[in-house]
């Protein structure tokens, strides 16, 4: 058999693979033509871990806003006369409470006792001098005030009268303890001072009583007023939060009646040259210890509603 390699004549080009026919557009599968079927198994199946958090340091962001929140707090508790005074007053008063006591005395330490009394002396001396001017305080609170009645008005210019003129002759008090004016004359002013302080919280306890029998007034109708509206089944949450932050304020009320009696009894005890019924080491220093505890918390109160 002769072939064309053999006569010499070119071998014939190789033809390409037959391409497939062209698939008419009508054809084409769109997604409202797939099946179902097709489609469900198509998509990703959901994953059963939970998703990330896109803040992963929120949480470790409100924690240091809040120790934030709280230094602040106490920059501004310690930015104040006050605080720093109750402070002063919370050691005086404890190492006060702690000589009388029969704990220090069981101990039989007199180096204890000795560090104690002087530590005493110096914080007492301290807190005079952060009374330098606070009777200018005093003062504008005398101008500011807006008596509504005679009584209100007497019990007005005792508060503030009588408490301006005891920090106003602490000054000399403290002049008098620091050397600077001859110490003789340190038991006059300090008679003088705590008559003034005394009549001070006369003033201040009449004032705080009356103000306490207006907020159980108030507190009575409001009280009514919540419990009318829950029996019609009407939301009162305005007059609830009323409520709550007046009950509040008469628990605040209470507490400072407590100390200015836990302070007038100090006072009561210098006017009369500790010849008092109560005038028992132990009593007073507790009172004076309470009296700072009960002013330490509404000063930090305050700070925090800043």
């Amino acid at each position: 058999m002769i072939t064309a390699e053999v006569i010499g004549v070119p071998p014939a080009p190789p033809q390409p693979p037959p391409q497939p026919p062209p698939i008419p557009p009508q054809s084409v599968a769109t997604p409202s033509t797939i099946p179902k079927s097709i489609a469900m198994d198509s998509n990703p199946k959901p994953s059963s871990s939970p998703a990330p958090n896109p803040n992963p340091s929120k949480a470790q962001s409100s924690k240091e806003q809040h120790h934030r929140d709280l230094l602040n707090c106490i920059e501004a508790y310690l930015a104040k006369r006050d605080g720093v005074d109750k402070l002063l007053k919370i050691s005086r008063y404890a190492a006060k409470l702690i000589l009388a006591s029969s704990l220090l005395q069981s101990s039989n330490n007199p180096t204890l006792s000795h560090r104690l009394k002087s530590f005493e002396s110096s914080v007492g001396v301290s807190r005079k001098a952060f009374r330098l001017g606070k009777f200018v305080q005093d003062l504008n609170a005398l101008r500011a005030s807006h008596p509504h009645s005679n009584r209100h008005l007497l019990f007005t210019l005792l508060t503030y009268g009588g408490e301006g003129f005891y920090y106003f002759v602490e000054q000399f008090v403290w002049l008098a303890k620091s050397g600077l004016i001859d110490p003789k004359h340190a038991r006059a002013f300090q008679k003088v001072s705590a008559w003034a302080e005394l009549v001070g919280y006369f003033g201040s306890l009449a004032l705080k009583l009356a103000d306490l029998n207006s907020i159980a007034e108030e507190e009575t109708c409001l009280a009514s007023s919540v419990e009318i509206t829950r029996l019609r089944g009407v939301g009162c949450a305005e007059e609830e939060s009323r409520l709550r932050k007046l009950r509040e304020k008469k628990t605040m009320k209470r507490l400072s009646v407590v100390q200015d009696l836990a302070d007038a009894a100090m006072a009561l005890d210098d006017v009369l040259d500790g010849n008092a019924p109560f005038s028992k080491p132990v009593f007073l220093a507790s009172a004076g210890l309470l009296s700072a505890l009960i002013g330490t918390h509404k000063n930090w109160v305050e700070s925090m509603q800043k």
